[in-house]
């Protein structure tokens, strides 16, 4: 098995989707992984007693900083990256949900391919890399355990995406610093800038593929700070209609499709296990003899 790469969340300031984040990187991640999280000014006095009661308990080998001054997300988040050095790192956004196994079948995906620089799981509302439909934010699901079960089942094909996309997303540390890492002078967004990054990154030679094996849930899409589009059509002129192409012509709507199909089979055990319980099993039908 491939080793672990260190979680960077970037603290948010919903304390609830914190919350929830958190619960589920112990749910789903193996113990001992690294994680850091560090907060651009961002979390209140709830979101500091959520952080400290998780630093508390978690299994994980988990490290908590703060700044005094806000920098801004691009140049919190290109720091972030920088102080990994050359090591492989997940970016996690701190509204986001991993389901079992994420962050293992991120690092089994990079092991595939050496010339992988980014790999990014699917998402509900992932927009490339978007489940159950491309483009698309739907509901989170409500079993992310199924979820996970039919994504380990997809073959470990690694598909091309236009570009990264910011729920979660592993970068290759090597190919990240000769890509010269983060723009934080001309975005002002992760989003934005992540999407720069990976141009860079393809311009290279480097590979940004979909994890197909991963799924990362999330409330919502995240998005450009105001200036970021225009930015970004100023630099790389084909980058919008490229976008919008994928999103229409769905070169991926068959894996997606094959993903339905193991997710809608990996529900049969457990709902054959409640339709025909065991004989050790209580049954509320029957009332004790006498």
């Amino acid at each position: 098995m491939a080793e672990t790469p260190v979680v960077l969340l970037p603290v948010g300031s919903d304390d609830d989707a914190l919350d929830a984040c958190l619960a589920a990187l112990d749910a789903g991640t193996p113990p001992g992984t690294r994680v850091w999280l560090a907060d651009d000014a961002q979390a209140g006095p709830r979101g500091l007693a959520i952080i400290e009661r998780w630093l508390a308990r978690t299994p994980l080998q988990a490290d908590y900083t703060r700044r005094d001054r806000r920098v801004g997300e691009v140049a919190h988040v290109d720091q972030m990256l920088a102080a990994c050095g050359d090591a492989d790192a997940i970016v996690l956004a701190s509204d986001a949900v991993p389901a079992p196994g994420w962050a293992t079948q991120l690092a089994a995906c990079f092991a595939r391919d050496a010339s992988i620089a980014s790999a990014t799981p699917w998402c509900n509302a992932g927009e490339t890399a978007a489940w159950p439909r491309i483009g698309e934010i739907a509901p989170m699901p409500a079993d992310l355990g199924r979820v996970a079960r039919a994504c380990a089942d997809m073959p470990p094909l690694h598909p091309e995406l236009p570009a990264a996309v910011a729920h979660a997303v592993l970068l290759r540390g090597s190919a990240r610093r000769k890509a010269g890492g983060l723009d934080a002078a001309s975005y002002g967004s992760w989003y934005a800038a992540l999407i720069d990054l990976c141009l860079r990154l393809s311009g290279l030679g480097w590979r940004n593929v979909l994890c197909e094996t991963a799924f990362v849930a999330r409330g919502g899409e995240g998005g450009p700070a105001t200036g970021d589009m225009d930015a970004l059509g100023a630099r790389w002129p084909a980058w919008h209609a490229r976008l919008a192409h994928y999103l229409m012509d769905d070169p991926l709507r068959q894996v997606r499709a094959q993903l339905e199909q193991r997710h809608a089979d990996a529900g049969g055990p457990r709902l054959q296990h409640e339709l025909f319980p065991s004989a050790t099993d209580p049954s509320p039908d029957v009332e004790d003899a006498p």
